[in-house]
């Protein structure tokens, strides 16, 4: 099968012809030109992975210097392309300077087709074999990015959690693309790490992009990547996060954050399975597990025309939601114990413990910012305690809304409730403005409304 694409300048224009009629059939392109000015503007156009260049372009001048000089100016473009030299005035000396000056071979006009033939094919394989074996190496820099991030662990024995481990755990034995849903912080880029960890491609990296943090006039470079000079600070090849995670996991975390216009480009990626780099025409095929995640409610979005509704069903063969830390109750004094430990070794204050008041304390609060704001929580106590026994006081949360009537303290679910209905009769009975205000996905919020029988 034809492969590869060259590009032949030769100022004889009937030489131009019969090696376009001779390589046709060998190559996927053949691009002729009889101005070797036009060699720049040709490689940036296309992706050459050859080219045969004659080495006088100026009638009575057969000293090679031109070819050298255009031979030169492709490598600086493009140090990876095979250069074959062709020339009617072929001595060794100018064989030999050619070679030097990086030429993969030099041919004499007239040629034998075979032996131009294997030739070219020859430097094509070679051109190849470069391109398999810089690509291997920037992937494998991405990868050691990817792969010196600090590990963490999924912490807690509840009921609700053992549920969405039990999920992730099934879903992880197949390729199915997953959604995981949850408020901020309930830690959802845990799960997918999980699912991943137990996946058939454990073997290989899972690479995380935050697609709230990924600007748009970077969003292509950051996940399909991009050649040398594609842009102004483009110094060198680069893959994108697809790329990268070739025959592994890609977690798009955030993923709600995504403008519209955008969604269209990832959705077209996760449809064919290939991406181009910026600034490269060639397609790369690329073997995912697609993740995503978001605390947003897509559905709603997908109604209000803010989401691609072609895109959600792409992504969301499963959906997983992760629980609130207010409904992992079991859950929260256990993970108060293992930032303690992480903290106190980290800032070197062994022996600290919490007394039963806070951790009372801890119990009662309803954490909206989740597993996230107790580690920040318990982060902040460790560095400002005074003494070994951390007390009610040395944690700081967000105020407690303020009882009325002077009734006693409610039970965390009878709060919650009356949480849910005021946010919903404030509203006039829209959900997603409710859901939003109080901070939980709008799927979230209907789960509640059904449990607490509202």
């Amino acid at each position: 099968m034809a492969q590869g694409n060259v590009l032949v300048v030769d100022d004889n224009k009937s030489i131009l012809s019969a090696l376009e009629i001779l390589l046709s059939p060998e190559f996927q392109l053949v691009t002729t030109l009889s101005d070797p000015g036009q060699i720049p503007v040709a490689l940036r156009k296309n992706e050459y992975n050859l080219v045969v260049l004659d080495m006088n372009f100026n009638a009575g001048i057969n000293t090679g210097n031109e070819g050298i000089y255009w031979q030169g100016r492709i490598r600086e473009i493009n140090p990876a392309i095979s250069v074959v030299m062709i020339t009617a005035f072929g001595d060794i000396e100018l064989a030999v300077k050619a070679l030097k000056a990086g030429a993969i071979d030099f041919v004499l006009k007239p040629w034998d087709n075979q032996k131009l033939l294997a030739t070219l094919l020859a430097a094509l394989q070679l051109n190849l074999s470069k391109n398999e074996v810089s690509q291997l190496k920037e992937k494998e820099q991405e990868l050691k990015r990817e792969l010196n991030r600090d590990q963490k662990f999924i912490i807690g024995s509840s009921p609700r959690l053992m549920k969405v481990l039990n999920l992730a755990r099934k879903v992880a034995k197949t390729d199915a693309n997953v959604l995981i849903t949850g408020e901020n912080g309930t830690g959802k880029e845990l799960i997918a790490r999980e699912i991943h960890r137990l996946s058939t491609r454990s073997g290989e990296v899972l690479v995380s992009v935050d697609m709230g943090a990924v600007s748009e006039t970077l969003f292509e470079s950051e996940l399909f990547g991009h050649v040398k000079g594609a842009f102004t600070d483009a110094r060198e090849n680069r893959p994108g996060k697809f790329e990268t995670a070739d025959k592994g996991t890609l977690f798009l975390d955030e993923i709600g954050n995504l403008s519209y216009h955008l969604q269209a480009k990832l959705l077209a990626a996760i449809q064919n399975r290939q991406i181009s780099r910026i600034g490269s025409n060639q397609t790369i095929p690329v073997d995912i597990r697609l993740i995503c995640a978001t605390n947003k409610n897509l559905e709603s979005m997908v109604h209000d025309g803010l989401f691609r509704e072609d895109l959600l069903y792409r992504i969301n063969t499963i959906q997983i939601e992760v629980p609130p830390l207010r409904e992992r109750e079991n859950d929260i004094l256990v993970l108060a114990d293992f930032f303690l430990k992480k903290f106190m070794s980290k800032y070197n204050k062994p022996g600290l413990k919490i007394n039963q008041q806070a951790q009372e304390k801890l119990l009662k609060y309803q954490w909206p910012g989740n597993v996230r704001e107790l580690q920040h929580t318990i982060e902040k106590a460790v560095i400002l305690s005074e003494s070994a026994v951390l007390k009610a006081d040395d944690f700081f949360m967000r105020p407690v809304i303020a009882r009325e009537n002077g009734d006693p303290v409610q039970k965390l679910e009878e709060m919650e409730k009356r949480m849910i209905l005021r946010a919903i009769e404030k509203n006039n009975g829209n959900f997603s403005v409710a859901a939003e205000q109080l901070g939980i996905t709008r799927q979230t919020l209907y789960n509640k409304v059904k449990k607490f029988g509202i």
